[in-house]
């Protein structure tokens, strides 16, 4: 019998600093993340379909899809640096988390600066972890648990959305195919104990 394949993580990495970018694109890798980067907090909104493109953009955005590999693929977590010009990771932070489609992504911000009340305002706004620099290969192991808690809350909330759209007639037959399969199972365990059993009484 094989095993399920562990899901694969689609991080979207923003990042200003080419060199900066670039080490947490390798780190990322190494730890078996799939990586998209980005230099700003405006083409992360962009990347995630916050806000529109310009068709230029558009272009570029989907050979970056193609590159990537993140074709209708879903982004599982965004890691973004807070000191970046024009948008910090505070205020990308803060567009995610009041986005109604995007509030549920996991957000993880890191800082060279190890300043208290910075750290607090992103973990209040919503941040699941803030790291300081310079991150270590360590440090990404502890992203894995906050994508996984969110894709099974997303999965979660998908099957209450079917549920709700579905007929009482197609839940009750719904229902009857869950109590078969339950059923199902219940007597395929009770024949291997019956078998165990009777192979204990022979020997």
């Amino acid at each position: 019998m094989g095993w399920a394949a562990e899901p694969k993580f689609h991080i979207l990495a923003v990042v200003d600093s080419i060199i900066d970018r670039k080490l947490i694109e390798r780190l990322l890798k190494t730890s078996s993340y799939q990586v998209a980067t980005v230099d700003s907090g405006t083409k992360a909104l962009e990347f995630l379909g916050y806000i529109k493109m310009a068709q230029s953009t558009q272009i570029h955005h989907l050979l970056l899809l193609i590159i990537t590999g993140f074709m209708e693929v879903e982004v599982n977590l965004v890691i973004t640096d807070y000191c970046m010009p024009g948008m910090t990771g505070y205020d990308l932070l803060k567009k995610i988390k009041e986005s109604s489609s995007l509030r549920n992504m996991p957000v993880v911000i890191m800082s060279s600066e190890n300043i208290t009340s910075r750290i607090t305002r992103c973990l209040e706004e919503g941040a699941e972890i803030f790291f300081l620099k310079p991150v270590r290969l360590s440090d990404l192991s502890k992203l894995r648990p906050h994508m996984l808690k969110t894709k099974l809350k997303d999965h979660n909330q998908k099957q209450e959305e079917k549920t709700a759209f579905q007929s009482p007639k197609q839940q009750k037959v719904q229902q009857q195919e869950q109590q078969q399969q339950q059923q199902s199972n219940n007597n395929k365990r009770k024949a291997i104990d019956e078998g165990l059993s009777h192979l204990r009484r022979t020997t």
